[in-house]
């Protein structure tokens, strides 16, 4: 119990990505997809045919 405790590297992430996503789970890409379409779908949501008024 005399070991000194390991150093902390400054700037390291505390989590580290997944090499693979778990069995069932949408990959990265599917996911940035996902999220660029909701953004357009919100965006049109916005501006619909005849609000202008």
């Amino acid at each position: 119990m005399t070991e000194p405790l390991p150093r902390r590297t400054t700037g390291v992430s505390r989590r580290k990505a997944a090499a693979h996503p778990l069995p069932g789970s949408p990959s990265r890409d599917l996911r940035l997809r996902a999220a660029g379409g909701w953004e357009k779908f919100m965006r049109r949501t916005e501006i619909q045919p005849g609000d202008e008024t």
